[in-house]
């Protein structure tokens, strides 16, 4: 793939490449596995962008675990709209469970405020977090974040699950907007 992409009418340059998000997803996995050593934790996928990290860690955990996915929507765009919605709701019950939220990107934090809130409503035991990306920049929250990939600067990217309207998920590598 080139090192340089247009998505719709924005253009995209190489910014991490296959072989480091890997090594980044190996890393997870495996304070995945040391976390739940001792249980059945509840893998809680957030869609659209969450899942192919999701599947690619998943496809690294030697712990027992069990699947699920939620759909929360926050992004319009480039731009966060600052208001989270859940599209598709939650079937499991996380009641008295370890839940692990998995996705690809964490910003300002408002999405998993949004969702630690709810399974914690709903007598989660406990509420962690992975994600394949985070940029501290932009970070505005005070909870712990507990398995992450990468962190990367506050700029736009695309690739490995995240899109740019909609666009742009199954890219291998990830892709930063050029200004």
């Amino acid at each position: 793939m080139s090192d340089i992409i247009t998505i719709d009418d924005r253009q995209f340059v190489k910014y991490i490449s296959e072989k480091e998000i890997d090594a980044a997803i190996d890393a997870v996995a495996e304070k995945v596995n040391r976390e739940y050593a001792d249980d059945v934790p509840l893998i809680l996928i957030v869609l659209n962008g969450g899942i192919v990290f999701g599947c690619d860690l998943m496809k690294r955990l030697t712990v027992p675990c069990q699947l699920g996915c939620i759909r929360v929507k926050s992004y319009s765009g480039t731009k966060t709209t600052e208001k989270v919605r859940e599209v598709v709701g939650l079937e499991e019950s996380v009641e008295n469970r370890r839940v692990l939220i998995v996705d690809d990107i964490i910003d300002t934090g408002n999405t998993m405020e949004y969702l630690v809130n709810l399974f914690l409503s709903k007598k989660a035991k406990d509420v962690k977090i992975a994600a394949l990306t985070y940029k501290p920049e932009s970070y505005r929250k005070s909870f712990p974040l507990d398995f992450i990939g990468l962190e990367i600067p506050n700029k736009f990217i695309v690739g490995r699950g995240m899109d740019y309207n909609e666009l742009g998920r199954n890219l291998p590598d990830i892709y930063q907007v050029t200004e």
